[in-house]
């Protein structure tokens, strides 16, 4: 496997990061033998250093620095809440307009990789900015419902809570399809047989943040995930048109 680099310096690279891949190994998934940072290494032939993650089935900008000292200055920006990331998801139903979901959120511990952690943490805050792009109608019975009704909706986390983005849609009650933990079983077969979507329907398109050594802004964007686009355009929403909504993709 080889990974799209979309920016990369002497100090800072980020990746178009596909959906299935883990960013690193986990005793979650022992069984996998392929992870973006390994990949990474070996493309670039040097060692790189994570600063963020998303998770294995979610697609999209990942960044990774290139020495120790930049990775703590890039994981400071994450902590401070310094960079603004811009994720695109299809939904169940028809989400409102927009809104802001402010809804605090227990970490989830895995029995495994979690077990020393503590198992009594509070919920954390967590607030999450969404926009409803386009709204969409199938012709088919799915569930207690005549019609399956989907969603494109822009999100912006404040947050950077494990899970968030999935967790506050199931909240609102527009689970992210393809959600297998939080979302709604028959839509996420129905999208999965009827409609081709393997997988979760989240895409990371834009992260703007402050370059750790020149201090210059940097926006850095990824082509819209293909297997998402091939959903809207079967449901009728041309790609001209998802460019025009999305934005302009550059590196």
């Amino acid at each position: 496997m080889t990974l799209t680099i979309l920016y990369q310096d002497e100090y800072v690279v980020a990746i178009d990061k596909p959906a299935g891949l883990l960013v690193h190994r986990s005793m979650i998934d022992r069984h996998e033998t392929q992870f973006a940072m390994q990949i990474l290494r070996d493309q670039l032939g040097q060692h790189v250093f994570p600063v963020h993650r998303l998770d294995k089935p979610t697609s999209g900008v990942l960044i990774f620095a290139l020495s120790s000292e930049v990775a703590r200055a890039l994981t400071e920006q994450f902590t401070n809440k310094h960079i603004a990331k811009t994720y695109f998801a299809i939904v169940r139903g028809y989400c409102p307009d927009s809104g802001r979901i402010d809804y605090p959120l227990k970490e989830k511990l895995d029995k495994i990789a979690d077990k020393k952690a503590r198992q009594d943490k509070p919920a954390q805050d967590a607030v999450t900015d969404y926009e409803c792009l386009q709204q969409f109608e199938l012709p088919f019975a799915v569930g207690r419902y005549q019609t399956a009704r989907y969603s494109l909706v822009k999100l912006h986390p404040l947050t950077g809570r494990k899970h968030q983005l999935r967790r506050h849609m199931a909240h609102i009650r527009h689970p992210i399809v393809g959600d297998t933990t939080h979302g709604d079983g028959k839509q996420n077969a129905f999208i999965r047989d009827h409609c081709g979507l393997v997988g979760l329907g989240l895409t990371c398109s834009e992260m703007t943040f402050s370059h750790p050594i020149t201090q210059n802004t940097l926006k850095i964007r990824c082509q819209f995930d293909i297997r998402m686009s091939a959903l809207i355009e079967q449901w009728g929403l041309g790609l001209d048109e998802l460019k025009q909504l999305t934005g302009p993709t550059a590196s």
